[in-house]
């Protein structure tokens, strides 16, 4: 009652209530729904561009159709177009990862991979809120129809820019994607009975329980039973990424939109759960001698793992540039970081830390390539300027670059070393997987001029002391790569979603250190970091062979199909 009043006394009618949440719903949705397709297929351009296609192709059809009815509408119509609505999101929740699963299995090309669960999701929802502009504007108080419908658009416009917003700064910092799906749920159920006022009936609340059961159900029954991947002991949405902390066993790891990220042995936090991690360590074999690196630099944080190792082997002080600031806290509250004079993070874009940094680093490692989202930003060549001017004079960098070593999947890896070459003198790569498949190669650039050899890098592994025996990684030492065919990566052009397209569909392999130093299968685990982090992508039914190095095991995990 009061809130009736409330609407007539500020002329705010019912169906423009209506449009104002349709337009504050459909903006949100579209805004969550690359958080909800992206952990399968990626946030790539054809994704972002498939689900902007899907929402207004709803929408039109939406306002089409409604037009052509319009001449019936009511405010009845419109509550149960609200409740529908409310019903479809609660089949998101329950449904996604489902579809999103049994959707990739279409055989489509790459670019097109994501469309058929971007419209099953997506496109009705978007289609029944279209209707309610057109039904607005006939159920308008406004005199003629130019000025009604410029006042419902305008209204709808505004719900839209609310949507934006509130999603994007409010909610999914916030809260997790099943919340935030719930709490759209309860605002179209809400408007939904506010139009039903002053005296609703009795069928419009058994409708407003059963909805509502439904939506809680969902919601509730997306979290009922074990998780394959073990015990979820922390999650939350952050401005970034959704965020997992998962135990499996003595194993804890780190999950960033689903994918896994870092992991700790919690009972040998010295192990490196993650092969690749041990080649790091490179950096300080390729250096004048261990003993003259006095400070590096991580691009790309995680679980802090790569970091923690160099704080407790060497004599260095370390900074790391991470962008999510959550991902840090977590790391200082699962993962056992704890920062100090001498390990310090920072939150911040790697490229604008060192453009501001007076700092001179003898190691710089980055670790800031995804699978399927490269910051082209740290690819270029006026990038890797940028790191040289911030390398001490026999200064080394790494780059984790996860691509193929030879064949069509391998262009953004020998893009990468074209690039490097450009700036540095002496460039080398390590693949970390006997296999061919997709993997992560290891890059390292010097500013000696000293070309070294595999067996110049054995002798050194065996006169330097290093506190890790690194014999197996120089043995994956790699020849020069043909890069004739590949650009080399400029801020004006750096092409990276193209030279990533060719790994789409094909085997990531990772290898993974058994616990008891002997061979034995692993899940499928993805690498360190988020803003600079790379990831795997996680499907039921990942296979798992042995791998050839010291006693590890390689996990093979499909790659999404668009990245």
């Amino acid at each position: 009652m009061d809130v009736s009043r409330a609407l007539e006394s500020t002329k705010f009618s019912k169906p423009e209530l209506a449009v104002f949440v349709s337009g504050v719903v459909s903006m949100g949705l579209e805004i969550l729904a690359l958080r909800i397709v992206a952990p399968q297929f990626g946030s790539h351009i054809y994704t972002v561009g498939g689900l902007l296609t899907v929402f207004l192709a709803g929408l039109s059809l939406g306002y089409w159709q409604g037009g052509r009815a319009a001449e019936r509408a009511s405010n009845s119509q419109m509550r149960w177009l609200l409740f529908a609505t409310a019903i479809y999101i609660a089949i998101i929740i329950y449904t996604s990862d489902m579809l999103l699963y049994a959707t990739a299995a279409i055989p489509l090309s790459p670019r097109y991979a994501s469309l058929p669960s971007i419209i099953i999701l997506f496109g009705p929802p978007t289609y029944l809120l279209g209707f309610i502009s057109p039904y607005a504007a006939e159920l308008s108080a406004k005199e003629g129809i130019g000025e009604a419908s410029g006042h419902v658009y305008a209204l709808g416009t505004i719900g839209s820019i609310v949507g934006s917003g509130v999603t994007t700064y409010m909610l999914i910092p916030s809260l997790s994607i099943t919340q935030i799906s719930l709490f759209f749920g309860f605002v179209l159920v809400g408007t939904a009975v506010v139009v039903s006022l002053p005296r609703p009936s009795r069928r419009t609340l058994a409708i407003v329980t059963v909805v509502s059961l439904l939506l809680v159900g969902a919601a509730t029954s997306s979290s009922i039973g074990l998780d394959p991947r073990g015990d979820v002991v922390y999650q939350t949405q952050t401005p970034h990424q959704q965020l997992e902390v998962v135990d499996n066993g003595d194993v804890r790891t780190l999950y960033l939109d689903d994918t896994r990220h870092s992991a700790r042995d919690l009972n040998d936090p010295d192990r490196h759960v993650f092969e690749y991690t041990r080649y790091f360590h490179l950096t300080m074999l390729m250096a004048e001698s261990p003993e003259s690196v006095d400070r590096v630099l991580f691009i790309g944080g995680g679980g802090y793992t790569g970091p923690q190792d160099f704080e407790r082997q060497y004599d260095v002080k370390i900074d790391v540039v991470e962008i999510d600031e959550e991902v840090t806290t977590t790391a200082e509250t699962y993962f056992g970081l704890e920062q100090s004079e001498d390990l310090q993070a920072h939150t911040v874009d790697g490229r604008s830390f060192l453009q501001n940094s007076d700092e001179t680093y003898d190691v710089i490692v980055l670790d800031a390539f995804k699978r399927d989202q490269v910051p082209f930003e740290l690819t270029t060549v006026e990038f890797m300027q940028v790191v040289d001017d911030h390398l001490s004079e026999d200064g080394v960098l790494i780059s984790n670059v996860i691509s193929a070593p030879s064949g069509p999947a391998s262009q953004f890896y020998r893009a990468e070393y074209a690039t490097m070459d450009e700036v540095f003198p002496q460039v080398y790569s390590f693949r970390t997987s006997d296999t061919g498949a997709v993997q992560n190669i290891q890059v390292v650039a010097t500013k000696n001029a000293t070309r070294y050899s595999e067996a110049d890098l054995q002798a050194r592994n065996r006169n330097t002391g290093l506190p890790i025996d690194l014999s197996g990684e120089i043995e994956n030492y790699m020849a020069e790569p043909n890069t004739n065919d590949v650009p080399v990566l400029t801020d004006d052009r750096a092409a990276v979603n193209e030279l990533l397209d060719p790994m789409l569909g094909q085997q990531y392999v990772i290898e993974e250190t058994a616990d008891d130093g002997a061979s034995g299968a692993r899940s499928g685990s993805g690498p360190e970091s988020s803003n600079g982090t790379d990831e795997t992508n996680d499907t039921d039914g990942t296979t798992s062979s042995e791998g050839d190095t010291g006693g590890n095991t390689s996990s093979l995990t499909p790659l999404a199909r668009a990245s």
